[in-house]
């Protein structure tokens, strides 16, 4: 009895001593959240993934937040968002331009500087600092300025000086190379990771992540709330990835996919309208074109190319409704190809739409459209098998002498006949219907041998 009493007690003490050990080796553990922008452009959606990143960091009370970072750059007021973020961030931010053959392009280049420790592995770059922004001009040579009119270049002056005195802020802070970062907007110079770190641009070279936590332990970073000690030794590495949701909307922010989105609720409405009832194809096609514009509110969409793209719709559903073999058809491919070229103004390859697709694009639905005004041509010239048209040039039996008018035999039925000739047409001779009005069918001798032996 004596030895379950203790079993009783012994058995819940030792059950609460482990969790509470386990409780404290939690609460001393260290732990370091890194993210990964994998070739990803700046953008709304990759914006709330990094502040909430950031957020949860913090909440976290994480030793600090890694964003492995490889992008060609982006939109500039989703730029100007993550740098407030990183600025005003309470714990340690670490920007790490990695894996090899990594690069922060553009937008990429403020992300770097705006971070509380920056690093790059080994065979990556950064530089051509152009943000892109819906309404940016980048610098233009002289050339170029000449031939724009003086209020577009005094637009492009307050822009640009409003940039530079922001980026000149951003390297103050983390005293980082002024000079360059200047030149990296004006003149999109770029480094190699060895002359980064000897300009400053980043603080030092890291083989990988492992080597990355390990430089970054002990060192002092200042924050808005005051200095931080980063201690990194025994942390616990917390991956955090995009979610289903962001993966998707990342995924259709990008121009390619969509420009094919949009073609595809294009071909899908065209397809409804020209073959009504159907209901799928309209229904997709419309969910394929409300997918396209949410992606092209995070574009610089051009809408004189959307306004083209536009018509051509117009033009090839038109075509359903008065054929005009093949002219609006023709009209519609051309505004598609020009609206294609137009859709996005960027000067960088990574925002534009790839001939790649626009081609095959255009060419599929050059195709369906030929496919579908050559059918209408050939409905056009069939001739009519139903209704009163229908039974001109039948040939039916005459039941009766038809000198002005008799009766004949046609399609089971017995019509009354006019003779359109002078010669009498005898019962039994087969006739040929010229004309129908109403009810009356108008008929002359059919010439076969049978009527010419008659």
């Amino acid at each position: 009895m004596a030895k379950k009493s203790i079993t009783f007690v012994v058995i819940p003490l030792i059950i609460i001593l482990l969790s509470f050990d386990t409780y404290l080796g939690a609460q001393n553990k260290n732990n370091i959240d890194v993210i990964k922008i994998d070739n990803y452009i700046i953008n709304p959606v990759t914006t709330k993934f990094i502040c909430d990143a950031i957020d949860s960091a913090t909440k976290d009370k994480a030793t600090c937040l890694i964003i492995e970072l490889d992008t060609p750059g982006g939109l500039l007021e989703s730029t100007r968002t993550i740098v407030k973020k990183l600025l005003n961030s309470e714990i340690p931010i670490v920007t790490y331009i990695s894996p090899s053959g990594s690069r922060a392009g553009s937008a990429g280049v403020f992300i770097t500087y705006a971070s509380h420790i920056a690093a790059m592995a080994p065979s990556t770059n950064i530089g051509a600092a152009h943000p892109i922004g819906i309404g940016f001009t980048p610098a233009m040579d002289k050339k170029e300025k000449d031939k724009k009119d003086e209020s577009q270049d005094i637009l492009a002056k307050k822009v640009m000086n409003d940039l530079l005195a922001w980026v000149e802020g951003i390297a103050k802070t983390r005293k980082r190379n002024v000079k360059w970062v200047k030149k990296a907007v004006t003149e999109s110079v770029s480094a190699t990771e060895t002359e980064a770190v000897k300009k400053n641009i980043v603080d030092f070279l890291a083989i990988d992540l492992d080597e990355l936590i390990k430089k970054i332990d002990g060192r002092k970073v200042e924050t808005k709330y005051g200095e931080k000690i980063i201690n990194t030794k025994d942390a616990r590495i917390n991956f955090v990835e995009l979610s289903n949701r962001e993966k998707i909307l990342n995924t259709i922010a990008h121009p390619n996919i969509a420009y094919i989105l949009m073609m595809l609720g294009v071909i899908g409405l065209i397809f409804e309208f020209s073959h009504p009832g159907i209901g799928f194809p309209g229904i997709a096609g419309l969910i394929c074109m409300l997918l396209a514009f949410y992606s092209f509110q995070l574009l610089p969409i051009d809408y004189t190319g959307l306004l083209l793209i536009t018509l051509a719709v117009i033009l090839l559903i038109a075509e359903a409704f008065t054929p005009t073999f093949g002219l609006l058809t023709l009209g519609g491919i051309i505004s598609f190809i020009f609206g294609s070229l137009m859709l996005v103004k960027s000067p960088y390859p990574f925002l534009k739409i790839s001939l790649h697709v626009i081609i095959p694009v255009i060419a599929s639905i050059t195709a369906i459209s030929i496919f579908l005004v050559a059918n209408a041509i050939k409905v056009h010239r069939r001739k009519v098998s139903t209704g009163k048209e229908g039974l001109i040039g039948k040939t039916a039996t005459a039941m009766t002498k038809i000198n002005k008018k008799g009766k004949v035999f046609l399609h089971g039925e017995i019509w009354d006949a006019y003779n359109t000739e002078k010669k009498l047409i005898k019962k039994g001779d087969e006739v040929r219907v010229v004309k129908v009005e109403g009810l009356r069918l108008f008929v002359k001798r059919s010439l076969n041998l049978r009527n010419i032996v008659a």
